[in-house]
């Protein structure tokens, strides 16, 4: 099973729902909650209940009828940075100050920060983009974990954490400008619920990135290859920070692609993640 967000037809209303094979079953009609929100809201075990009462529903849709949305209401989308060695080194190579990303990767605390609202992020299909001011632009495919408003994780999508690194390498102060702006992120396709992932610390991360109907770049990783823990990861993210409506955290990549490598409107970029699913989105240039 997994959460999602999703609606029929062009123009029908976002829906909070239920994925059970190859059927969605509308969580607010069954009489769980009405939103990914208020979902999170609850405690993992009560959240668990609930859906165990919205799987005896017969009101379902088959999923091959609706479309997919970023699973993201309310919540914040934050990253974790320098989590991997190949992320640690990339950023090295980039930078002008290169030993505060070699501390950082060893320190106790994590690098955190703030990546955006709903409103920047995309979902399955839709555009991503560069910024009109950047040089050299890359992707960062990451295992993204939902966490409920106690900061316990129930589940985990995709998250693509789109990144200038001209504009990043310039100053490790420009960092914001480098990672916010619109159509910087994109999460899905779907919410895997915790249940359903029987290691999350061994999932296997794909990214293809394919330019002119051709594969430009390829490469994998796995999150046993993660230099942090997800709970740890979280206990910082919460750490005298509320988050009403849960939050959801993408917790670093391990594949960067080599520095001659930027990506260019035009471009496909597919992420897939061992027992989630794959996150495809069509790049754009912004200002273009």
């Amino acid at each position: 099973m997994a959460l999602c967000i999703y609606q029929i037809g062009v123009d029908g209303k976002p829906l909070f729902g239920l994925i059970d094979g190859e059927e969605v079953i509308d969580i607010e009609a069954a009489g769980g909650p009405a939103t990914l929100g208020t979902a999170l809201q609850l405690s993992k075990a009560d959240l668990d209940v609930s859906l165990a009462r919205v799987k005896e529903s017969d009101l379902r849709t088959p999923l091959a009828e609706v479309t997919l949305n970023a699973p993201i209401d309310w919540q914040e989308v934050w990253c974790a940075g320098v989590t991997y060695l190949r992320s640690r080194d990339a950023r090295m190579e980039e930078s002008q100050e290169k030993n505060s990303y070699d501390r950082v990767y060893e320190a106790d605390r994590p690098e955190l920060f703030f990546k955006g609202m709903r409103f920047r992020v995309s979902g399955p299909g839709e555009e991503i983009a560069v910024r009109s001011d950047s040089t050299w632009d890359v992707p960062e495919p990451e295992c993204a974990l939902v966490t409920n408003s106690a900061g316990e994780i129930i589940g985990y999508t995709i998250g693509n954490d789109v990144s200038s690194r001209s504009i990043e390498g310039e100053n490790p102060l420009y960092l914001p400008q480098a990672k916010v702006y619109d159509k910087a992120a994109a999460l899905g396709p779907v919410i895997a619920l915790h249940s359903e992932i029987d290691d999350p610390n061994s999932l296997a991360i794909e990214l293809v990135i394919r330019r002119g109907g051709e594969i430009g770049f390829q490469g994998t990783t796995n999150t046993n290859q993660l230099h942090r823990t997800f709970d740890d990861l979280v206990r910082y993210l919460y750490l005298d920070n509320t988050h009403y409506h849960g939050a959801i955290l993408m917790t670093g990549t391990g594949i960067v692609p080599p520095s001659e490598f930027t990506l260019e409107a035009g471009d496909e970029v597919s992420i897939t993640i061992d027992g989630i699913g794959t996150l495809t989105n069509p790049v754009i240039r912004l200002g273009a």
